[in-house]
């Protein structure tokens, strides 16, 4: 029998000039078109594309007509001889011996021809197997990979953190709450950062990585309403320390991408020679030199200029991204316009020593991070001035209570930054099932 093998190893079964080896794909039928006494298959299996060609004097009249009647998405068995051929799909070509069909699909919905965004997004999970949702999400698992590889490998350990919480850690307003037993209300996780900091001082260096929820009804292309971020957290680490794990964990993310998947960027028409430049040290201004450039070059953008003590908006982040050719740090933040736990700077309390990183070509924030709070006193009475009740975080406190350091962390959108690496529009193209303000199904 001839062996089963992945379309992205079929290099490794090439056969001679004269003789072929003979392999067998188990897969799903992509494409196909004919010329009369040939058919030529797109076969795909998950791992990659292969076109397999089947000759009417070459194979059985029942293995010619299974070929004719195979249509698209059937599920297919393949067996033939793989051989060399630069004008094929991946540079290889099945000469077809056999086919087996498993399923016959039956008027698959998704053709070859346009469809709208809307009927796109119904069948989710059949678009999944088109190429372009194919080769963003296995960008989106290259991304994920290399992030934990990175952390993995200098010391940080995973730290899981809860996902149902009993109270907010960045303000009540755009949370999904849920009645939790007899103990009240529980609420889906805004971020695993207050807990992380609990593993940062059992382990000196850790990270949670897994879904977080945010209520806001916001219907832009930055937003999810649940998306998946990774949020490292370090004792005795500083602001300046906390920008360079930032610059040098998101230039790793991107080489290895440009290195490992070249042929999905290439799916994608992706232009890479923004992402070839991500290398740091990455530019540093602060959030009044911003407002400087903001007011300077407004005119440029339609932008208006911006009162001091206002956040940041999509458009504002737009305008200082293209100032620079790579990511940028908006760094020292009004402290009231960010959470509660940013440790202010010492010498001007009225900003945080904290900072936003913005992806260059109108993607905007990915990664947000800062020092933390590490006197008991501030804390407690920031918790008061945002609204919070620190009964509510009495846990919270104890890690300044006892053993507090100076300690700084960030969370980074795994969603943001690989739509901002494949060059997609919308967040929605690079997670599996999109939830939005108005989609919630498939």
């Amino acid at each position: 029998m001839a062996p089963h093998v992945y379309i992205q190893d079929i290099a490794e079964y090439l056969g001679t000039e004269d003789v072929g080896t003979e392999v067998t794909i188990k897969g799903w039928l992509y494409n196909k078109r004919s010329s009369g006494k040939i058919q030529f298959l797109q076969v795909r299996d998950g791992t990659g594309i292969i076109q397999a060609v089947a000759f009417v004097k070459d194979v059985s009249p029942e293995v010619f007509a299974r070929c004719e009647q195979a249509t698209q998405e059937s599920s297919i068995i393949v067996t033939g001889t793989v051989r060399e051929d630069p004008r094929a799909p991946g540079g290889h070509e099945l000469s077809i011996t056999d086919l087996e069909i498993v399923q016959l699909a039956q008027d698959y919905p998704i053709t070859p021809k346009d469809h709208g965004v809307g009927f796109l997004m119904e069948h989710r999970h059949l678009w999944l197997r088109s190429r372009k949702p194919h080769a963003a999400l296995r960008i989106r698992a290259e991304v994920i990979r290399a992030t934990q590889d990175y952390l993995d490998d200098d010391g940080f350990v995973r730290f899981d953190t809860p996902i149902l919480t009993p109270c907010a850690a960045e303000g009540t307003s755009n949370l999904f709450a849920t009645e939790y037993f007899d103990l009240g209300k529980a609420y889906l996780a805004q971020t695993g950062q207050l807990y992380a900091e609990a593993g940062a001082m059992a382990f000196g260096k850790v990270y949670c990585f897994g879904p977080t929820f945010r209520a806001e009804k916001s219907k832009t292309r930055r937003h999810l309403t649940e998306f998946w971020m990774v949020e490292p957290e370090v004792a005795y680490l500083t602001h300046e320390g906390n920008l360079e794990l930032q610059e040098n964990l998101v230039s790793y993310i991107v080489q290895r991408v440009l290195e490992r998947r070249a042929d999905d960027l290439e799916t994608l028409e992706r232009d890479t020679r923004i992402l070839e430049n991500v290398l740091p040290p990455f530019p540093r201004i602060t959030y009044d030199e911003a407002l400087g450039l903001i007011e300077e070059k407004g005119a440029e953008y339609d932008c208006p200029a911006l009162p001091w003590g206002e956040d940041l908006g999509a458009p504002h982040e737009t305008l200082l991204a293209d100032q620079f050719e790579r990511p940028v740090f908006v760094t020292h933040y009004p402290t009231k316009v960010k959470a509660f736990y940013m440790e202010p700077e010492s010498s001007r309390p009225e900003v945080a020593r904290c900072a936003d990183l913005l992806a260059p070509e109108g993607y905007g924030e990915i990664i947000g991070g800062s020092e933390r709070i590490s006197d008991l006193a501030l804390l407690e009475e920031r918790l008061v001035q945002w609204g919070l009740n620190p009964d509510d975080y009495q846990w919270y406190l104890d890690l300044r209570r006892y053993g507090t350091v100076p300690h700084s962390g960030f969370g980074m959108g795994i969603e943001r930054v690989t739509a901002w690496i494949c060059g997609l529009p919308h967040l929605r193209e690079v997670i599996p099932f999109p939830r939005m303000l108005y989609r919630i199904y498939p």
